[in-house]
């Protein structure tokens, strides 16, 4: 269990927005504005996490900026970085040879990342297709 590595993408709500601060001495009211907060606008901020944990917890995550999305090229370049950030992680990685299991889902099949998943030497285990009876 110690070298599955799992990740996944969520949408996330992100508001970014800066609030003012006041302070205020006993007895003294604040600002008419201070009390008074709009609610978060929640259909324009919404960015893609993208996650990467093991058994330990988190090795990398990443927040795409807003448009982008998990292409091939992208997925390769978070399988670069995740990398790295294991070697850091794990001291004895390189050590150890113990390959990493990639538990991954099975959108993530395109040639340049079977490529660069056959130069780590990572051993990749697929999502099972969905059903209801494994669940």
């Amino acid at each position: 269990m110690h070298r599955i590595v799992t990740g996944d993408e969520k949408w996330i709500f992100y508001d970014n927005s800066k609030k003012k601060k006041y302070c205020a001495k006993p007895g003294q009211s604040l600002p008419s504005t201070s009390t008074s907060t709009p609610r978060p606008n929640i259909h324009n901020s919404k960015i893609m996490l993208c996650l990467w944990w093991d058994q330990k917890g988190l090795v990398y995550y990443e927040l795409l900026k807003l448009g982008d999305s998990i292409m091939s090229d992208r997925y390769r370049l978070q399988l670069i970085r995740l990398s790295c950030a294991l070697r850091k992680k794990w001291p004895e990685y390189e050590r150890r040879h113990d390959k990493v299991i990639l538990l991954h889902d099975n959108a993530h099949v395109a040639k340049v990342v079977k490529k660069y998943l056959e130069t780590l030497k990572w051993d990749v285990l697929s999502h099972p297709p969905y059903s209801p009876d494994i669940a």
